[in-house]
């Protein structure tokens, strides 16, 4: 509604005027208004004092914003309706219920971004679209390989060609809802860790330890799994129901030929790697064995590692129907691990390359790596003798 341009207490003048004699012609004409104006003005206000006049104004003020309200609550009402309420959890799902809230509704930016809860500044930018390929190559990987976290992906995408900074790679992978959840392991012993000598070249140190799965929920099977401490590539992923202290020395013997004689292995102290079996395997081939304390699996951080990285990329992944198949698998993953998952620890490099370009640095060959000499270190080693 149109404000006059006249006051209440001037309405009330014209009227007391043309009702004390004076011509309605002529009232019109000194206040500049036509007949039929002054005549709606004094159907509303006629017998009122000034006073009583703006009490009715400030009333139909009142009125007036309380329909508007009511109003503007009633579109709110709608507006929310029309959202998704429970699937708003991202930033960019916000941004996009607000423009939908303007183009369906017509209510102003400030407005949608008050209900929808986002900043106008967000609403207001413009985001070039990104590469439609990255991500369905991120979600492709990240389909295989469950378990990989946004800079492993992010490395896997370079060596396809592309390229990105790792703000961008991290704002893709959470967009694409692709995080991977934490799994909480269980508690382990706590104390000091027992000095380990560094493996500064492949040969100078292996690590041994056992994991055990399942076929299905029936039987359970038990892998020896066997790592270079020095390039982390694992050499063996035996699988059997059972594994012995003489089948733990005939797999040694075999990877001996393969890859060379190691300086030092270091395990826990399980029944098969005291055996008797063992012991003289170690003594015959001049190998200093040490075990961990008890309790203590963080001195022997390198095979742990590698059992998270077994237990949480296959393990947990997959299910076992039969020995041949879990040997299968096992071979699978094992080729991967060695030859295309990327190491941070060796600068995403794979097993293999860091074994390669270590050879390289030696000027040596594979099988002739390990040192005749034994170590310093071997001399507070406990050798268990016959």
């Amino acid at each position: 509604m149109r404000k006059s341009r006249f006051t209440e207490a001037q309405i009330i003048g014209m009227i007391k005027e043309q009702e004390a004699g004076m011509a309605t012609a002529e009232v019109c004409r000194r206040h500049g208004l036509s007949p039929a104006t002054f005549y709606k003005l004094k159907a509303k206000y006629g017998g009122m004092e000034v006073s009583e006049a703006g009490r009715l104004k400030a009333l139909e003020d009142e009125n007036a914003k309380l329909k508007r309200l009511l109003a503007d609550t009633m579109l709110d009402n709608v507006v929310l309706k029309d959202l998704p309420g429970k699937e708003l959890t991202t930033l960019t799902k916000r941004r996009e219920a607000a423009l939908k809230a303007m183009r369906d509704h017509d209510i102003s930016q400030r407005r949608a971004c008050q209900l929808v809860g986002v900043d106008p500044k967000t609403v207001r930018r413009t985001r070039p679209p990104d590469c439609a390929e990255i991500r369905e190559e991120m979600k492709e990987i990240a389909g295989k390989r469950r378990r990989f976290g946004y800079r492993r992906i992010g490395i896997l995408l370079e060596r396809k060609g592309m390229l990105m900074n790792h703000k961008k790679l991290y704002r893709l992978y959470r967009e694409e809802g692709l995080s991977v959840k934490r799994r909480r392991g269980r508690k382990r012993a706590r104390g000091s860790r027992t000095p380990m000598p560094q493996a500064a070249h492949p040969n100078a140190r292996w690590s041994l330890d056992f994991l055990a799965d399942s076929f299905g929920a029936s039987r359970k099977f038990r892998i020896l799994a066997v790592i270079d401490d020095c390039c982390r590539e694992n050499l063996c992923l035996t699988a059997d129901t059972s594994i012995s202290g003489a089948r733990v020395a005939r797999e040694l013997d075999a990877l001996v030929r393969i890859y060379g004689k190691p300086a030092c292995i270091v395990s826990d102290n399980g029944t098969e790697f005291t055996s008797r079996a063992i012991l003289k395997w170690a003594d015959k081939n001049g190998v200093a064995w040490h075990y961990i304390d008890p309790g203590k699996p963080q001195q022997n951080a390198f095979i742990e590692s590698f059992n998270g990285s077994l237990r949480d990329e296959l393990l947990n992944e997959e299910i076992f129907d039969t020995l041949d198949d879990a040997r299968r698998k096992l071979a699978l993953w094992r080729y991967d691990y060695n030859a295309v998952r990327p190491h941070s620890s060796l600068g995403n490099q794979t097993p293999l390359e860091a074994r390669r370009t270590l050879e390289q640095l030696e000027r040596s060959t594979p099988g002739a790596l390990a040192q005749k000499d034994r170590p310093e270190y071997q001399s507070q080693t406990h050798r268990l003798s016959l």
